[in-house]
C-alpha cells in the first residue's frame, strides 16, 4: 500500500515560513552570503539581532525540504520629529540562488507585513528594487513625507519606499525615518 507519488512529491515541494530562533543563526547567516555572495549582509544580519536599537525585529526564514533557503528581517526605526507611529525597515530579503524566481522572497515579505501588522505596526519602509517592492503595496516614501536615515540620491528616489499597515497613516504623519543604530552608516542607503 504505496501512498500515491502526488501527495509526497507535494510534500516535498512545500514551503515553511516561520519566525527564525537563535538556533537558526547559522543557517541565516549561511543564507544571506549565498544570496550576496559576500559577508557584508550576513555581518549586518548578526549585528543587527544584537542591536537592542533594532528591537523588536520580526525575523523570519523560509524552509524548504529541511534547508533554510530564504531569509527576511524587519528591524524597529522611529520619527524624527518623534511621533507614535510604529516603523520598521525591511532590510535585508535573502533568498539563496538556487531558490531564486520561484516566490520564495514573495511569500517572506507578504508573512513580514502579516506579522507586524498584527503586531500594531504602522508602516514599514524598504530601501530596495523600485520594480520589485510596489506589488505587496509599497509606494515612493519621500513624496509622501518621509526622508530617509541619509539622503537618497534623487536618481535612486523610487527606490526609497513605504507600506502602510493600516489606513490612514499615510498623510498623518511625517518627517525623517531614523534606523537602528547598526543600520545608521551612510554606506547602507547607498544604492
Amino acid at each position: 500500500s504505496k501512498e500515491p507519488i502526488g501527495d509526497d512529491r507535494e510534500e516535498r515541494n512545500k514551503m515553511t515560513i516561520r519566525e527564525a530562533l537563535d538556533s537558526d543563526l547559522d543557517n541565516v547567516l549561511s543564507v544571506e552570503r549565498a544570496a550576496f555572495g559576500s559577508d557584508e549582509e550576513a555581518n549586518l544580519v548578526r549585528d543587527l539581532l544584537a542591536d537592542a536599537s533594532a528591537q523588536p525585529v520580526v525575523s523570519l526564514i523560509a524552509i524548504h525540504q529541511n534547508r533554510v533557503v530564504g531569509h527576511i528581517l524587519f528591524t524597529r526605526a522611529h520619527l524624527e520629529p518623534e511621533s507614535p507611529v510604529s516603523i520598521s525597515i525591511l532590510a535585508p530579503l535573502a533568498v539563496v540562488p538556487d531558490a531564486q524566481k520561484q516566490g520564495i522572497g514573495s511569500q517572506l515579505v507578504e508573512k513580514g507585513l502579516q506579522v507586524l501588522g498584527k503586531a500594531g505596526g504602522d508602516l514599514v519602509f524598504v530601501l530596495g528594487h523600485p520594480a520589485y517592492y510596489p506589488r505587496f503595496g509599497f509606494k515612493p516614501a519621500g513624496k509622501l513625507g518621509f526622508d530617509a536615515t541619509y539622503p537618497i540620491p534623487e536618481k535612486n528616489a523610487g527606490a526609497w519606499m513605504v507600506v502602510p499597515l493600516r489606513p490612514d497613516v499615510i498623510g498623518a504623519f511625517s518627517g525623517k525615518v531614523i534606523c537602528a543604530d547598526t543600520l545608521n552608516k551612510p554606506e547602507y542607503w547607498r544604492e
